[in-house]
């Protein structure tokens, strides 16, 4: 068992959290939450012993080990892809290379037949003679393919050195698991792997993601980071969520009608106080008021934006037609014969193994990209915009940030369109910076503003979750659910996908799946 007591971590006057005491219980997985700051990661290396608490302990059971989920894919560019697996578990890799190293030895001793001896014993308590085997299982299954197992980790695509990390930390059955953003640049085969191996895991998890999706598969309890502390739910995501929010409401409710009562109590005393016939009453109301307390309501880190897509018109009958659209990128062909049409009301999904595929067919609908065959035919009633994946080239200027959302604004008002930044979380002087300094989710948050100030009734959105708090793509989901128009989207938010989309167009090398159904549906997920 894993136990938190007293646990405090501030730098310099700003405090993360404080006082805080959990045990992480054998056969629960644990989804840690909170806003972006509040100090999730900074908690899993408080855990892992990574970094000493300002205050407070992190006590874990004899014998027992903890396995994390390394963040530097270059770390172990010289180290064979089965090795780096094996390090997962140190004292099991470390007793290999003992082994090798005196086995090599050219003038073999008793002393070191004693000492290799000794580490056999180990060796085999430790499972070490199905170490490669049971490495090989997780990459497998991760998508590593056999001929990669023994190749330097320098060797390998990005995407696959972060599979193989993942597998280090889930070699060798740790007794506590700690997964900061497991399932980023996974596939959604690794991922739903991913998934049933944590669902069947034994032992601890506790475990970071953005993912709404796999947090309701996996998770037992929510540990939510807010308000300077840490507090344990019983539940997953949505259980978290739909009983935080009905506690937010009812104690709002609760303190309005104590407001009401106060405000009843105050008139009449100082309506009557005065009053001979009426001053017993006004004393007896005095010491009513006197006991009523509202409830604190403390201020979350969290904050929602407002996201809110409302089209000028509506569009008429004749929405969208592509027609045999085809495109070669550097000599590749990434679109051939791609053909559809979008009917009323359709908010489509696209999935492809091939992300490129779906940014080029999004650009070329957006009309930012020619096809090089094909045809795109509007409806005449419909006017689109369009989220891209890559949002840095509309914020290549000089421009504060005002400035620069007016230039979508209908109405150029600044106090209108400051009014707008705030309900996008850019308050005061937020709104005063310059666009080049903004974080990623920021520019999101701003290319998602130019969307609902644009009045469109076809939205195009290629993977706007990318950057964003869980927060802020709980906000987009609802936004996208609402919008009463046309919407094309690619995401890899499993749950705003299965929520928005009734239709899912399925680009494949070979052919296209066009099915009207939900995602669930479309993967078979009942």
């Amino acid at each position: 068992m894993l136990n938190a007591v007293g646990v405090t971590v501030r730098f310099g006057k700003r405090v993360l959290f404080e006082d805080v005491n959990i045990k992480f219980s054998k056969g629960n997985c644990y989804g840690l939450i909170g806003a972006n700051g509040a100090g999730k990661s900074t908690f899993l290396k408080v855990l892992s012993g990574e970094l000493e608490p300002s205050k407070g302990e992190v006590s874990l059971d004899k014998g027992e080990r903890i396995s994390t989920l390394k963040q530097d894919h270059y770390a172990y560019e010289e180290y064979t892809v089965m090795d780096t697996v094996i390090m997962g578990n140190s004292e099991l890799y470390k007793i290999m290379k003992e082994k090798e190293e005196i086995y090599a030895k050219p003038d073999f001793t008793e002393e070191d037949g004693i000492k290799a001896a000794k580490l056999e014993e180990r060796f085999a308590e430790l499972d070490g003679w199905n170490a490669e085997s049971d490495a090989a299982i997780l990459l497998n299954n991760l998508g590593i393919l056999s001929t990669e197992h023994y190749k330097l980790m320098k060797e390998l695509e990005a995407k696959d050195k972060v599979k193989v990390l993942l597998a280090q930390s889930l070699f060798g059955n740790p007794d506590v698991l700690l997964l900061d953003e497991p399932t980023n640049d996974l596939d959604l085969k690794s991922i739903n792997w991913l998934q049933e191996f944590l669902i069947d895991f034994e032992n601890t998890v506790i475990v970071v993601s953005h993912d709404r999706y796999f947090l309701n598969k996996v998770c037992t309890h929510i540990a939510d980071v807010d308000f300077g502390k840490i507090k344990v739910y019983p539940g997953n995501y949505d259980f978290w969520y739909e009983s935080s929010q009905l506690a937010l409401k009812q104690a709002k409710e609760q303190n309005k009608k104590k407001e009401e009562k106060i405000k009843e109590l105050q008139e009449f005393i100082a309506r009557f106080s005065a009053n001979a016939s009426k001053s017993k009453q006004a004393t007896s109301r005095k010491k009513s008021l006197e006991k009523i307390q509202l409830e604190e309501i403390k201020a979350s880190n969290r904050k929602y934006p407002y996201i809110d897509f409302k089209p000028d018109r509506e569009p008429g009958k004749e929405i969208l037609t592509v027609n045999n659209i085809c495109k070669k990128i550097n000599g590749e062909e990434v679109l051939k014969n791609i053909s559809f049409s979008v009917k009323a009301n359709n908010k489509i999904a696209f999935i492809s193994d091939n992300e490129n595929a779906t940014t080029l067919l999004f650009q070329i609908i957006a009309g930012e990209v020619e096809p090089d065959s094909g045809e795109v035919t509007w409806g005449q009633t419909i006017t689109k915009d369009y989220f891209p994946k890559d949002n840095s080239y509309l914020f290549e200027n000089d421009e504060i940030l005002v400035d620069w959302l007016r230039k979508y604004s209908k109405d150029p008002d600044e106090t209108y369109v400051r009014g707008f930044l705030g309900r996008m979380l850019f308050s005061g002087d937020e709104a005063l910076k310059n666009v080049k300094v903004l974080s990623g989710g920021e520019k999101v948050r701003c290319v998602l503003s130019k969307l609902m100030l644009s009045g469109a009734n076809f939205l195009i959105f290629d993977e706007p979750t990318n950057h964003l708090d869980m927060e802020s793509i709980t906000a987009l989901n609802e936004g996208m659910k609402k919008f009463k128009g046309n919407i094309l989207f690619t995401s890899h938010d499993h749950q705003l996908t299965e929520t928005v989309a009734d239709r899912i167009i399925d680009l494949r090398k070979d052919k296209v799946i066009d099915r009207e159904c939900t995602y669930n549906e479309y993967l078979g997920i009942e």
